[in-house]
């Protein structure tokens, strides 16, 4: 495996691979890496024959300056896992070398970035356009590797995809849990002992709401009884919880507008750690 740190190198190794005629994959990761990435890199590595995986800690997606202080970084432990997982490339780019001015480009991304994260965390998905734009240029992939627990990301990329007119598969992979239904993320090694013993209560409430709709309750009382059972555990606050159109991500009213099936998005503080995970509800 190489690791590279300029865009430079990085360009000239992709240029070589697409000159061998390698399908050539992209996984996106701001690192902490654990198996929930290492489940799409799999994936990448089954279907293309030339892997890159970004590790950056994308600065312009975080709206709150604490959590991009206190986000994990364990760049050396994630080049031997990337390594381990025989990987091409590992690109560990610097701040610097990725803005060496200031990104101001502003996209247009509608009503798919206006909804939940998007409404809660400002400027934080025109962050991730922005981030995911650079790696897009400099790569050029023909496929790239996104886990489902970011659902909503999922679709504001496949906007900026549409606007840029880029050339890119968009693969979502299915969220990765642990034993206990956890989604994996990042973010759980901050949880304290007792907090991640309750966490995987978020799980288990989707699971069973899910399982509810098929008696036919209504998505209000659906939604309701989603926050207003997990706001009952202690230290646990949930901020929002939709159950949306998969495509265009906002909320739907009645199961009748449901035809493209149904979509549970939660995020839940837990302490002062924020977990987000979602459900598919039965068509």
């Amino acid at each position: 495996m190489e690791i590279i740190s300029t865009v430079a190198a990085l360009r000239e190794a992709v240029a070589k691979a697409k000159a061998e005629s390698l399908t050539v994959g992209l996984v996106p990761t701001m690192g902490a890496l654990h198996a929930g990435h290492l489940s799409l890199i799999e994936r990448a590595r089954k279907e293309c024959g030339f892997v890159v995986v970004s590790v950056f800690v994308n600065p312009t997606q975080f709206n709150n300056p604490d959590d991009l202080r206190t986000y994990p970084r364990t760049v050396e432990a994630d080049c031997a896992k990337l390594e381990e997982a025989g990987v091409d490339v590992a690109f560990v780019p610097s701040v610097d070398e990725i803005y060496p001015e200031p990104d101001t480009r502003v996209f247009d991304l509608g009503p798919v970035a206006e909804v939940m994260e998007g409404a809660m965390r400002p400027g934080h998905f025109n962050g991730v356009a922005q981030i995911v734009s650079k790696l897009f240029d400099y790569v050029q992939p023909d496929k790239a590797y996104f886990g489902e627990k970011d659902f909503q990301q999922i679709a504001v990329i496949r906007r900026m995809v549409e606007i840029e007119g880029f050339n890119v598969e968009i693969v979502p992979c299915p969220i990765k849990r642990e034993a206990d239904g956890l989604a994996m993320s990042s973010r759980n090694v901050r949880l304290t002992p007792e907090q991640r013993e309750l966490a995987p209560v978020i799980h288990q409430v989707l699971t069973d709401n899910a399982d509810m709709a098929k008696d036919g309750l209504d998505l209000q009382s659906l939604r309701d009884m989603v926050v207003e059972e997990l706001n009952s555990y202690d230290g646990m606050e949930v901020e929002y919880y939709e159950i949306v159109d998969p495509i265009t991500l906002q909320p739907l009213e009645n199961w009748a507008d449901a035809k493209n099936g149904a979509v549970g998005c939660i995020t839940v503080w837990l302490g002062d750690v924020r977990l987000i995970d979602n459900i598919k509800y039965p068509d």
